[in-house]
């Protein structure tokens, strides 16, 4: 909490810095509504710059943006994914000395006007991550089966990470350059969870504010159908929670596979007294294999914790490092 405090002097005290990060695949058409509702002035801060991030787009999305007059464009040369292109837009904001990050869609899905909304808990020394809040429970453009899904992702998310966060999937969220110094996105499909299970287990300060959405322009690209999204959210989330809840994860699983394969041993003992023990022999081949395969895996648990901490160690390393180059620069 100290350095929390510390740390909103500073943003208090420097000239404060905010850019607005857009990710772009193919947003030619989208683009320029999205630039053109963006704010220019917002109490608190003394410089608005726009930063586009074209990822490997076939259209003329990186023109058009030099043509709305962004402040800055990253063009990369292979698309990388949601993930990855977020990820290029926070090491850039972070190159260009920005105080505070806004990531926002490039389809105006957003509205851009609930930005200083979500900044405010950050300026006000609330929260160093603030994510907005779509309401998904009650969000006209989704189906209902998609309000559920989105309603019970948040949930597991939020048990995930320790945090209360009603909307995860939302991507327009804002977060201070030492935030953005601590984000590390593995995933290659998308950074909304991951970053939250990992900022929850990072002692980040995290709020939500309400926002509001425009009109959907076209279906999302991010999935190829619901159970696609699915899989692939499950997947996040369980990589994710296991890379920093290594212990709970493996002794888990290895405690429930060594009481099983205990429950048929003493099942077989049972039978040998019984005088019935010939013909229960596989219960006992199976009690071996689950003790054996459950004591393995509390050890690939400890294996796992020790590798965690050494990256964790390395991570702080390389914050450290980032801050006092971006310091200096």
């Amino acid at each position: 909490m100290i350095y929390f405090k510390k740390d909103f002097l500073w943003l208090v005290l420097k000239k404060m810095k905010l850019i607005i990060q857009i990710p772009c695949f193919n947003e030619a058409l989208t683009l320029p509504e999205t630039i053109k509702s963006l704010p220019h002035h917002i109490e608190g801060i003394d410089q608005i710059e726009i930063l586009v991030v074209d990822d490997g787009s076939d259209d003329n999305t990186s023109e058009i943006a030099r043509q709305n007059g962004v402040d800055h464009l990253i063009r990369l040369k292979k698309n990388q994914g949601l993930a990855g292109a977020f990820k290029a837009g926070l090491d850039a904001c972070i190159r260009l000395n920005a105080n505070i990050i806004v990531n926002t869609d490039a389809d105006n899905q957003y509205n851009s006007a609930d930005i200083e909304k979500l900044i405010r808990p950050i300026i006000n020394g609330e929260a160093e991550l603030v994510i907005g809040d779509r309401g998904v429970a009650n969000e006209e453009s989704f189906t209902p089966l998609k309000r559920k899904l989105q309603t019970i992702g948040s949930f597991v998310v939020s048990k995930a990470s320790g945090l209360h966060i009603p909307d995860a999937t939302s991507g327009f969220r804002a977060m201070t350059r030492e935030t953005a110094l601590k984000t590390n996105v593995l995933s290659n499909y998308s950074y909304t969870l991951e970053t939250l299970i990992q900022a929850g287990n990072r002692n980040i300060s995290v709020a939500s504010v309400p926002v509001r959405t425009n009109p959907p322009k076209r279906p999302s690209r991010l999935m190829n159908g619901m159970w696609d999204y699915l899989v692939r959210s499950g997947v996040t989330i369980i990589r994710a929670y296991a890379m920093y809840r290594a212990i709970r994860v493996f002794f888990t699983i290895g405690i429930v596979l060594i009481s099983v394969g205990f429950a048929l041993g003493i099942r077989y003992i049972v039978f040998m007294i019984q005088g019935q023990g010939a013909g229960h022999v596989q219960s006992v081949i199976i009690a071996a294999i689950l003790l054996i395969i459950g004591f393995q895996t509390i050890l690939n648990g400890l294996l796992a914790d020790l590798i965690a901490n050494n990256r964790k160690l390395l991570e702080e390393i390389n914050t450290t490092i980032n801050s006092q180059n971006t310091s200096t620069s």
